[in-house]
C-alpha cells in the first residue's frame, strides 16, 4: 500500500480540501482508497460523515482511531496531517509516506512559513535519499495577479517539482458541504477544476512521485 500525505506548517492552507479531493479522484480512477484524518480539527472526519453511498467508496480512518491502518487490499492511503507538525512527529509521518504534497497559498506569510518548513523537510534522510518524494501545489490562486507570479517564482526555486495550481473556486466549498470532491461534481459545474487537477493526478500516478523500486 502506498501512502500520500498532505502536509503544511500552517492551518487554513487547504490540506483537508486537497486530501479529500485527491481521495475522490483516486477512487473514480478505480483505486481502493483509504483516507486518514490526523488533524484535531476533524474536518476530514466531518466531510466523510456527509458523503453519500452513491459515490465511489472511500474508507475513512477517523480522527482518534487507535491505529492508522487501512483494510487489506487498499491501494492508496491519503493522510490529512495536522497543522504545525514538526520534530519527531514530522519524521514519523514522513517515514510512513511515499509521497508528500505541500499546498502553499499565495501570500507572503504563507510563503515564508512554507520556506522554513520545506528546509526542514529537505534535511530529513528519507527525503534526501529519495525514499519520499515531494510535490508542491499552488493553492487557491487567482491567475494574472502579482502575488500569484511571486508564488510561482517561489515554488520554482526548489528541487521538489511544482506539480499543479488550483484556483480559488466555490466548487470546493460546495463539494465539501456534501462530502464530495470536485471529481464528484458534474462536468458542467467543475470542468475547469477537473482540468487543473489533471497535471496533479498525472504526477501522483507517475514514477516521479515514487521512490525507485
Amino acid at each position: 500500500m502506498r501512502t500520500i500525505t498532505i502536509v503544511n506548517p500552517k492551518g487554513g492552507c487547504g490540506k483537508t480540501t486537497i486530501a479529500t479531493c485527491l481521495a475522490s479522484h483516486l477512487s473514480w480512477d478505480g483505486y481502493q482508497v483509504a483516507l486518514a484524518d490526523l488533524d484535531p480539527q476533524q474536518s476530514t472526519t466531518d466531510w466523510a460523515a456527509q458523503r453519500s453511498d452513491s459515490y465511489p467508496e472511500i474508507e475513512i480512518i477517523p480522527f482518534g482511531a487507535k491505529t492508522i491502518r487501512a483494510s487489506r487490499g487498499t491501494d492508496i492511503m491519503v493522510i490529512d496531517s495536522p497543522a504545525g507538525v514538526q520534530g519527531t512527529e514530522l519524521r514519523k509521518l514522513v517515514q510512513r509516506s511515499a509521497t508528500l504534497l505541500v499546498p502553499i497559498l499565495p501570500s507572503p506569510i504563507d510563503m515564508r512559513a512554507s520556506w522554513r518548513f520545506l528546509e526542514k523537510l529537505f534535511e530529513l534522510t528519507a527525503v534526501q535519499t529519495g525514499k519520499v518524494k515531494i510535490g508542491l501545489i499552488a493553492n487557491r490562486v487567482k491567475e494574472n495577479t502579482v502575488i500569484y507570479r511571486e508564488l510561482t517564482g517561489f515554488l520554482g526555486k526548489y528541487r521538489a517539482p511544482y506539480v499543479a495550481h488550483l484556483r480559488a473556486s466555490m466548487n470546493y466549498v460546495r463539494a465539501a458541504e456534501k462530502g464530495l470532491g470536485v471529481a464528484d461534481l458534474p462536468r458542467y459545474l467543475a470542468a475547469r477544476d477537473w482540468e487543473e487537477w489533471k497535471p496533479l493526478m498525472r504526477w501522483v500516478k507517475s514514477k516521479h512521485s515514487q521512490a525507485k523500486s
